[in-house]
Parts: structure tokens; sequence; C-alpha cells
């Protein structure tokens, strides 16, 4: 029979591991953005910070966190395309399809 010294030792390393794995850093899930376009070479933007060219960004995706998120994508003598996204934790990927209109002359 173990003798109430070694009970408290075992209950105390048990508190322990407890809250160690409450301070251990959780990422957050992430969803996967996918983005495809007519014109290869547009700027991509994510809450107005740029991610790269629209080639670029479909054929690598984009990582976003949970939140709602602005996606914008232009180039010179096109019409800006804009989109707000929610991306939700274990949710499956976000599939958007860009069709970049020309500005008439």
């Amino acid at each position: 029979m173990a003798s109430a010294s070694a009970k408290r030792t075992r209950a105390t390393a048990a508190l322990l591991m407890l809250g160690l794995s409450a301070c251990v850093a959780r990422t957050p899930a992430t969803v996967s953005l996918r983005v495809k376009g007519n014109v290869p070479d547009a700027s991509v933007t994510i809450d107005d910070q740029y991610i790269g060219a629209l080639a670029y960004v479909a054929a690598h995706g984009v990582a976003l966190p949970p939140g709602a998120h602005r996606i914008t994508v232009e180039k010179a003598g096109y019409f800006a395309w804009d989109r707000l996204v929610e991306a939700r934790s274990g949710a499956p990927p976000i599939h958007l399809q860009v069709q970049l209109t020309p500005v008439p002359d």
C-alpha cells in the first residue's frame, strides 16, 4: 500500500502536468484558401497585405487563420475583384474563382 507521502507526490505530479499542458501554446486551426483566375500576374492581397501573384497563390494556396478576411485581386487595366470570406476552424478549403474584367478604353 502506498504511503501518504507517495500519494501526495503523485497528486502533485498530476497537477503539475495538468498545469503545464494548459501553458502549451496551441496554434489555431487554419483554413486553406485556393484562388484561381484568368489573369495569372494579378496581385493578390489578403487583409491589405500583399501575398503574391495570382499564379503563385493558385499553385501554393494560403493558410488563413479563423476569422473574416478581405481577399483582393487587382491588376492595372482591370477592375479590382474583392470578396469577404469567413474562415472557420475545421471547415473545408475555401475555393475562389476570380474573373477580372478589363477596363474599357
